[in-house]
Order: C-alpha cells, then sequence, then structure tokens
C-alpha cells in the first residue's frame, strides 16, 4: 500500500480493520462510475454501483464520480433520493471527483445550482475552461511520494474553503484536493491515472471512520461497541 499523509484526527487502526475488506459504493447515475470502482477495486476494496436510494445500505463509504453535475442533479431528484442522500454522506465517508466536488460543496457558481451542502467550500463550475481546454499536469502534494499526476477535464475551481477544510494538493494556489473530516473531494480526476494515492487516502478515512463508529455506544442498554 502507497504511503499516505496520515491525518492527526484520525483513530489508531487495528490489524483487523486494515485486513477488513471495505465495501464502497459508486453512484452510478452518469459519468465515469465504472473507471472509479476499477480504482476502488485495484486498491482494495469491494466496489458496488449505487443507482438508488435503497443501494445505500450496508455500504461503509460512497464515491461520486465525475460527469455532468446537473444531470446527476435531475437523476437524484427523482423521489427524495437527494435527501437520503445528503443524510447517509452526514456520517459516512465520501470521496467526489469533479462533477462529485461540486454536488458536495456548500456552494457553487457559474452558475449557482443546487448542491448536498455538505463540504465548507466554494466551487466554480467549467472554471479552467472547455474540454478543448483539459490537461495533465504533475504537482505536489500533501501526500507521500513525489508529485501527482493530475488529469483536468472541464475541472471545477474550488475558491474558497472553510475553516474546517484541509487543502492537500493545489493549482496555481487554488485547492485541488480538500478533506473535511470524512469528506474528500478532487477537482481532477485521479481514476484516470495508475497512482492509487487517493484511494488508499479515501479508504483508510473509511476504515478510521468504521473504527470511531465501533467505539460509540449503541442505543440498546449495555451495548457498549457496536457489532
Amino acid at each position: 500500500m502507497a504511503t499516505i499523509a496520515a491525518s492527526p484526527n484520525l483513530p489508531a487502526l487495528t490489524n483487523h480493520d486494515v485486513e477488513s475488506p471495505l465495501t464502497i459504493g459508486v453512484l452510478a447515475l452518469q459519468g465515469d462510475f465504472d473507471a472509479h470502482a476499477r480504482m476502488l477495486n485495484n486498491a482494495g476494496a469491494i466496489a458496488v454501483l449505487v443507482r438508488k436510494s435503497g443501494d445505500l445500505s450496508g455500504l461503509d463509504g460512497l464515491a461520486i464520480p465525475g460527469g455532468e453535475s446537473t444531470t446527476m442533479l435531475r437523476f437524484l431528484g427523482r423521489g427524495a433520493f437527494i435527501d437520503v442522500l445528503r443524510e447517509f454522506l452526514t456520517t459516512t465517508p465520501c470521496f467526489a471527483t469533479c462533477a462529485g466536488c461540486i454536488l458536495l460543496a456548500c456552494e457553487v457558481l457559474n452558475p449557482t445550482q443546487r448542491s448536498l451542502g455538505l463540504l465548507d467550500i466554494t466551487v466554480e463550475r467549467n472554471a479552467y475552461g472547455r474540454q478543448i481546454d483539459s490537461t495533465i499536469l504533475n504537482l505536489e502534494s500533501e501526500l507521500a511520494g513525489g508529485p501527482m499526476e493530475m488529469v483536468f477535464i472541464r475541472a471545477p475551481r474550488i475558491t474558497r474553503t472553510g475553516g474546517s477544510v484541509e487543502v492537500l494538493a493545489r493549482r496555481d494556489e487554488c485547492p485541488t484536493l480538500v478533506r473535511q473530516g470524512h469528506l474528500l473531494a478532487a477537482t481532477f480526476h485521479p481514476e484516470m491515472t495508475t497512482d492509487l494515492r487517493v484511494a488508499h487516502l479515501f479508504l483508510e478515512m473509511v476504515r478510521a471512520n468504521k473504527a470511531a463508529l465501533a467505539l460509540e455506544p449503541c442505543s440498546d442498554e449495555g451495548c457498549a461497541v457496536r457489532n
């Protein structure tokens, strides 16, 4: 497994935690969700596709892929999916890429649009230009292992981060990889490279979240540790 920058706020993991397979959902409404599933599988997780709110049951974490955020919103608007998803992600780790980062943000500009409003950032859509302006850059990050290949495709730009948001990578002083508690978001596409450092970071966050939840008291009397 790649060496990554661990957050000092994440609880220590046991050998059992590290070896247990994680089940990560990939929102499969639109976009290159298959590439995210392959990335997660290559990183050692079990990836399953999520197309309706009922598919969220039993997941350890969720990935929201790139694509077209307005199209995703239309699908999420059917029934109560978006409300169920928002509630689910208040406690469940999520890794969001490009359009997924837009969906997760608290504020979306250029133009404004609805979002899940969970990650304390402001995002400008298509800030780096159109499809023909897509580019691949090798940039430094807070993750160990040297410069990281970052694929930008109609990428959004993060223009503001809240006080609880940790910036892990930048492009021209603007954040490209951020973490806030159990939420991780990138404006680039790590699933389009062979570098699994971001995927491993997310899985570390998921394991830490499971470890923390296991220590919380259950609602049943006399239960001190979750099963």
